[in-house]
């Protein structure tokens, strides 16, 4: 796919269809990501990248009850990062910004694939944390559920869901977040 193409196809649908989960799969995704810019090239993001049936099982169960329609993932992925892993010039800092953007290439690089990645807020940070065995140190930022994209949408999405699937959400007017040499009210 061109750029634009990528940009514009990325969509957190929630359609997810069963795909093959290899080393070299997660080894693309997690290289788009290593990729991003962070300062001072701190590189602050960590992913935990989890396909074994078994412990997808497990980490299903951190879910809120919203998102029973990620339970047909075939990857699962944890963000996680640490303030002390990146800058923190005065006030500043850096570490959600920096994992976030690349959490963003993660994302378009799976859209290239024909992937699904849809992040989402709604589970049990501490249910997650537990299952992957992440340290207390360590700030678990999201997960993505990860599959192949669907033509049709899944039946067995709730009617909310299946109405809300085929149509990208509403995004902001250009107006409404460029501001030009100075920001106004």
């Amino acid at each position: 796919m061109q750029f634009d193409e990528v940009i514009t196809q990325r969509r957190a649908l929630r359609s997810l269809g069963k795909v093959e989960i290899t080393r070299d799969l997660v080894h693309s995704l997690a290289q788009a990501a290593g990729l991003a810019a962070s300062c001072a090239n701190n590189q602050p993001w960590r992913f935990v990248f989890v396909f074994d049936e078994k412990k997808l099982k497990e980490l299903f169960e951190s879910l809120s009850p919203g998102n029973y329609w990620a339970k047909k993932a075939s990857l699962m992925v944890a963000v996680l990062t640490q303030k002390e892993l990146d800058c923190v010039i005065k006030e500043r800092e850096y570490f959600l910004f920096d994992t976030g953007m690349a959490t963003a290439h993660l994302l378009l690089k799976a859209t290239d694939f024909g992937l699904v990645a849809h992040p989402m807020a709604g589970f049990s940070p501490a249910k997650a944390r537990e299952v992957l065995n992440i340290p207390d140190e360590m700030q678990l930022v999201t997960l993505i559920a990860v599959g192949r994209r669907l033509n049709a949408i899944d039946p067995e999405l709730s009617e909310k869901h299946r109405e809300q699937e085929p149509q990208r959400p509403a995004r902001l007017k250009y107006a409404d977040f460029v501001y030009f040499n100075e920001y106004e009210k």
